[in-house]
């Protein structure tokens, strides 16, 4: 069975990894500011730690937990997240950097602090959003979000080349959207094709088995083009 950090995981497809996770019998630990309907659950396989992953001296509390209860830690999926829809010319640089520091910087931090820890055959998958892919249909009001997205992905590959020879695998997902709370609050009243349950198992089975095939690429998760 696998040690399994997923950050952004109080709710939506956060909180369905979880589940999911724990369902098939792996150690979770779930990262969020609010741990409570984590908790929740009731899993015993399941950590919770709360957390601000804006704030870079959360992120040792992270790395005193693996070291005193895990040996390694064989999966990290990076899927916390802040959307910000607003025009540019209205979006303060407090609230640009606010999506930075979550979005890319919280990334950073976390993946640099348990890269010593995951084995060669350990797998980091980073959640991006189509929005951030070069080429891809641009949404007005997304200039911090979508930006923030598009920097993960060249982290990925980035890090995929830095440590192709010690591990472990690096992969990024661009997901299309998704039916979650967050969207809801971005885009009220609007209908994903997606559901939140439907977008982690997919998540789920990429993480344990995708870094056999995959390393340093961008996966396209929608099914709406381009």
């Amino acid at each position: 069975m696998a040690n399994v950090i997923v950050t952004g995981a109080s709710r939506g497809i956060g909180l369905e990894l979880v589940r999911l996770f724990a369902g098939d019998g792996h150690n979770v630990l779930a990262l969020s500011r609010n741990i409570r309907p984590i908790d929740a659950l009731r899993i015993d396989t399941v950590s919770t730690i709360s957390m601000d992953l804006s704030v870079p001296s959360e992120i040792e509390k992270v790395h005193s937990f693996v070291k005193v209860n895990w040996n390694q830690v064989d999966i990290l999926i990076n899927n916390a997240g802040i959307l910000l829809n607003k025009p540019f010319l209205e979006t303060t640089m407090e609230e640009f950097e606010a999506v930075y520091k979550v979005n890319v910087f919280g990334v950073a931090l976390m993946t640099k602090a348990i890269l010593p820890k995951m084995p060669k055959a350990g797998h980091v998958v980073t959640i991006s959003s189509m929005g951030g892919v070069q080429g891809s249909m641009k949404f007005p009001g997304l200039a911090a979000y979508s930006s923030s997205k598009g920097a993960v992905i060249t982290m990925t590959e980035l890090w995929a080349e830095e440590f192709k020879e010690s591990g472990p695998s690096f992969n990024v997902l661009a997901l299309g959207a998704v039916q979650t709370e967050m969207l809801e609050e971005a885009f009220p009243n609007y209908q994903a094709p997606i559901t939140a349950l439907e977008m982690a198992t997919y998540i789920k089975e990429f993480s344990l088995t995708g870094n056999k095939l995959y390393n340093g690429k961008l996966l396209q998760v929608s099914s709406s083009t381009p």
